[in-house]
């Protein structure tokens, strides 16, 4: 399918995710107390969680009545990048959640949000609230920023095609048919996408700053009581370190370090097998447990999809066309 001749944006980094859980004070408090976030602002039952990187936040937790995604933001350079974003969205019959401005959000910023083809929420921002820099970790086990989020899709291929061709993403690698890999910058993917049966998160993974970091990590979460539920090990795509856990609200966190990054004149996508040594090549994690795997499958969520017009129903079929164009 093609949605666009040019992306309506170009996006310069991953800057947060939102998840929604019935009980986000207590998600809150194994993402401060144990997994090594700090709290940067809350309001009743949101709080905006951070890194010791340079954004504002990298997790927003809010009341849902059940495990949702609540958005992805991404980054762009200047409020004029989001209004003319706005502009070619408009013309290509893409939803708009939130009309271009300045919102009432603790990050402040300027920002629209929009849907994607599965009722995803997908902000572009600039222009953020800065934030105090945090002293160096040194080697306590302290994540930097978010590095990826991987989302189940009904339809990878439609899916890749609007977040490559509508928000400028690039295919790093593929996963067989299952997986796809995006990047917006030199980091090798800060999206992913995985076929499954229904829309939902699979997962969110936090960078630690060394392979050091992301042992101790571990090692933090074991002395707490906590055993990963898969790792740690280092994939083949990405070339990352991983190691899995469940949180509180049995949504799936990852500590990742060491993700390839991308010389864009010489990357070359290539197509991974699914097998046991590409998907852990130090063939130390084993099988993910029955946990996790129920975990990362997730909670049937069609998000904002109620929000779309039923004049733009092919929006959601795989195979539309926004510009009309087949």
């Amino acid at each position: 399918m093609l949605y666009a001749e040019n992306p309506v944006c170009r996006l310069r980094g991953l800057r947060s995710v939102t998840l929604g859980t019935p009980d986000p004070s207590i998600s809150k408090d194994f993402y401060t107390e144990v997994w090594g976030l700090s709290a940067v602002d809350e309001d009743t039952d949101r709080f905006w969680l951070r890194g010791t990187g340079e954004e504002h936040h990298i997790l927003k937790l809010e009341s849902a009545p059940r495990n949702a995604m609540g958005g992805v933001t991404f980054a762009v350079d200047t409020p004029r990048d989001v209004d003319d974003a706005a502009r070619s969205l408009e013309a290509l019959g893409i939803p708009l959640l939130r009309e271009p401005g300045v919102h009432d959000e603790a990050s402040g910023g300027y920002s629209l949000a929009l849907v994607d083809p599965e009722g995803r929420a997908v902000e572009l921002s600039a222009n953020v609230h800065a934030v105090v820099n945090h002293e160096p970790a040194g080697r306590r086990a302290l994540p930097r920023k978010l590095a990826h989020v991987v989302l189940n899709t009904v339809d990878i291929d439609r899916a890749t095609d609007f977040y490559t061709q509508v928000l400028g993403m690039r295919v790093s690698d593929w996963s067989e048919h299952q997986m796809a890999f995006l990047r917006c910058n030199s980091e090798h993917h800060v999206i992913a996408f995985n076929q499954a049966p229904w829309t939902s998160i699979n997962h969110v993974a936090y960078e630690m700053p060394s392979i050091d970091h992301f042992m101790r990590g571990i090692g933090n979460l074991k002395v707490h009581g906590i055993e990963p539920q898969w790792g740690p090990g280092r994939h083949g795509p990405g070339d990352n370190t991983f190691s899995y856990f469940t949180d509180p609200g049995q949504l799936v966190c990852e500590y990742t370090s060491e993700v390839i990054q991308v010389d864009e004149d010489a990357w070359m996508c290539r197509t991974w097998k699914r097998t046991p040594e590409l998907s852990d090549q130090w063939r130390t994690a084993g099988p993910p447990t029955t946990t996790v795997r129920s975990a990362m499958a997730g909670i049937e969520d069609s998000g904002f999809r109620h929000l779309v017009e039923p004049a733009r129903e092919d929006y959601f079929l795989s195979g539309a066309s926004l510009s009309g164009v087949s």
